[in-house]
C-alpha cells in the first residue's frame, strides 16, 4: 500500500517508526509519529511498532518544546472514516497547545464533537 506520509522530510525516526510535521498544521509544531508499516488501524499495529510511536512521541515532544516552548499538547489517533480518518495509514498527532488559542480550552479532545467538548454545562464538573 502506498502512503503520501513516506515521502516527506523527517524530524526523527527509530527502528519501526518516523515523524513529520503536519503539512495543515492544526497549530506551529503540530507534528505526526507514524508506524513504517503502511496500516490503517492503531489497534492492528505489532506490540513492537505501538511501543516505537510511543517512544518517538517522548523524542518529538522535545523537539517541539525546545523550537517553540508551547504550553500543552493534545495527542490523538483518528482510526476509522467516523473518526475522521482520511489517510489510512495510522498517525498519531502530536498538536503543541498555546495559552489563549482558544478562548477556552476547558474540554480539549472531546472538542472532536463540539456541542459535547463543554461537560460543564450540565454542572457534572466544575
Amino acid at each position: 500500500m502506498n502512503s503520501p506520509f513516506l515521502t516527506q522530510p523527517r524530524i526523527a525516526e527509530n527502528t519501526h517508526a518516523f515523524a513529520i510535521w503536519d503539512n495543515y498544521p492544526v497549530s506551529q509544531g503540530h507534528a505526526l509519529v507514524l508506524p513504517f508499516r503502511v496500516i490503517a488501524s492503531f489497534f492492528d499495529l505489532h506490540p513492537d511498532e505501538k511501543q516505537a510511536m510511543f517512544l518517538l512521541l517522548d523524542e518529538v515532544k522535545k523537539i517541539i518544546h525546545n523550537k517553540y516552548e508551547p504550553d500543552g499538547y493534545n495527542i490523538g489517533i483518528n482510526i476509522g472514516e467516523a473518526a475522521g480518518q482520511t489517510i489510512f495509514h495510522v498517525h498519531m498527532h502530536l498538536i503543541p497547545r498555546y495559552q489563549g488559542d482558544i478562548e477556552n480550552p476547558k474540554g480539549g479532545v472531546r472538542g472532536v464533537i463540539p456541542n459535547k467538548r463543554d461537560y460543564t454545562i450540565e454542572g457534572l464538573y466544575p
